[in-house]
């Protein structure tokens, strides 16, 4: 299987024990573009939601979700809310 962005619904007990209140914080407005991953990516959204599309299909993520971009994936995202999340990159 060849995956290409996983949405994954993380228990309080996962975060904490992931330790991802000390990962980074990233935020962006309202907005359009395209974006390819050169590495993995684990993010958990905080506030705001966005469309990415890829080849595949339509990926709709929002607060709360915890995202895997598996590295060589190409897409667009589609900021509908302002987005704030922490990030990983493996």
């Amino acid at each position: 299987m060849n995956l290409e962005i996983e949405i994954i619904q993380l228990s309080e007990e996962d975060i904490k024990r992931r330790e991802i209140d000390r990962w980074p914080i990233w935020t962006k407005e309202v907005s359009k573009f395209p974006w390819t991953y050169d590495s993995r990516e684990e993010c958990l959204i905080l506030e705001g939601e966005v469309v990415v599309s890829t080849e595949r299909g339509e990926y709709h993520i929002k607060a709360g979700d915890f995202v895997i971009f598996h590295e060589g994936v190409s897409c667009r995202w589609e900021i509908k809310k302002p987005i704030r999340k922490h990030y990983n990159f493996a």
